[in-house]
């Protein structure tokens, strides 16, 4: 399955708690600064952007952050002047964060427009008959493929819930499809998003990626490529940018998780929580769009579940990435290594682009939930496999709720 990755932070735990060290708490006190940025007066998104802070501000639009947290993300390779005018960018592997306990996500107004959007690669992240050769646990027999069905326009209407993930990674401009979910924290007014741990760290060789932003209802009418190229930003993101102020993976992912094969694989999910770029008259995420889907971490085993339909933007050939599709199947059983969960595996042509997006099936309680996303598939479409969500995908879940709780 062809992937893609999002800026995000590392939440580390270690004993059912979290590690914590003055440096990262400096970082989490310019977190809680909520850095907004200007667009440079050419509009240029490559430019980088200037940057403005309305919670640290003096009046005078300058961002005011003491000299001593300063220091301290210097000696981390944080310097918040050059990060908002371009130093995201450097992907030097000496200051590509990994232990960090929080992130700095700045947000750059205009960066994510209609050109950079439709750009957006999927980097790879395909398995091949070798990749599984080695399973030990119960795998059944490979699902014959299922040709994926464009959802009708408009999407809100159809599947509210689903977006896009962009992001910026090494390779250049990244993009996942995401789901709306709902917090237990704030019952109807969720600002929480739910994709692949790929989608947002790179794994055991890498760390978190950076300008990730969430997009509901991506390309809502159903524009083609070529309507796109002249498309508004209001065309392309009809209930706007929301930009990650948090993010979390499984530690699992982490340390395991490979850029091809199956490796961390069933532990491949990431929550987000996110803000709005140009502001929300007050509303969140949810209530923007109206919608968000329960998680289901008591799901029934695999052989239980009657059908999961794959919701997401494939974006490597023959799809554009421009259009949002769904597979409906019978899921069966896949079993990477003999430790880890069994993962839900269903016939499905969708390629990637589609990494991140939501699986859902009748939960627990009769109702449709979110069970679990796209992690991984063939470099060969055919069929997707996602992680079974149990015991750490609801203390990720719960982590993000709990840190938003009082906000």
């Amino acid at each position: 399955m062809r992937s893609i990755k999002t800026s995000v932070t590392a939440q580390r735990r270690r004993n059912g708690r979290r590690t914590t060290s003055p440096v990262l708490a400096a970082v989490a006190l310019v977190s809680a600064l909520a850095l907004t940025a200007t667009a440079c007066d050419s509009g240029d998104a490559e430019a980088g952007g200037g940057a403005t802070s309305s919670a640290a501000s003096q009046g005078d639009g300058k961002i005011t952050i003491p000299d001593n947290i300063r220091d301290k993300l210097k000696e981390h390779g944080i310097d918040i002047d050059k990060w908002k005018n371009g130093a995201w960018k450097n992907w030097d592997k000496d200051d590509w964060l990994r232990e960090a306990d929080e992130y700095i996500n700045p947000i750059i107004k205009g960066l994510w427009n209609p050109d950079r959007m439709r750009d957006a690669d999927e980097p790879d992240k395909a398995v091949d008959a070798g990749d599984l050769s080695g399973d030990q646990g119960v795998t059944d027999p490979t699902p014959a493929p299922v040709d994926a069905k464009a959802v009708s326009p408009t999407y809100h209407a159809n599947a509210p819930e689903a977006g896009k993930v962009f992001f910026d990674s090494p390779e250049g401009t990244m993009v996942c499809s995401a789901t709306v979910v709902e917090d237990p924290a704030h019952p109807g007014k969720s600002n929480t998003v739910w994709t692949a741990g790929h989608c947002v760290h790179a794994g055991k060789n890498g760390g978190w990626y950076r300008n990730i932003a969430f997009v509901p209802s991506y390309n809502d009418s159903a524009r083609s490529g070529a309507e796109l190229r002249n498309a508004t930003q209001k065309e392309v993101a009809p209930y706007g940018v929301w930009w990650g102020d948090w993010a979390q993976t499984s530690d699992q992912w982490i340390e395991q998780g490979g850029a091809t094969g199956g490796d961390g694989a069933s532990y491949d999910f990431a929550v987000i929580h996110v803000t709005p770029e140009a502001g929300s008259n007050g509303k969140s995420l949810e209530e923007t769009v109206g919608s968000a889907l329960p998680v289901d971490f008591d799901a029934p085993a695999v052989t239980k579940v009657d059908s999961i339909t794959a919701t997401g933007y494939p974006a490597a050939a023959p799809f554009d990435g421009e259009t949002l599709y769904q597979c409906q199947d019978k899921p069966g059983r896949l079993s990477i290594s003999k430790a880890d969960p069994t993962m839900y595996r269903i016939g499905c042509t969708m390629t990637g682009g589609s990494s991140g997006g939501g699986w859902v099936a009748t939960g627990s309680d009769g109702k449709p939930a979110l069970v679990s996303n796209t992690s991984i598939g063939p470099a060969t479409a055919g069929w997707l496999a996602g992680p079974r969500l149990g015991e750490v995908a609801k203390g990720v879940y719960d982590s993000v709720s709990k840190k938003f709780a009082g906000r």
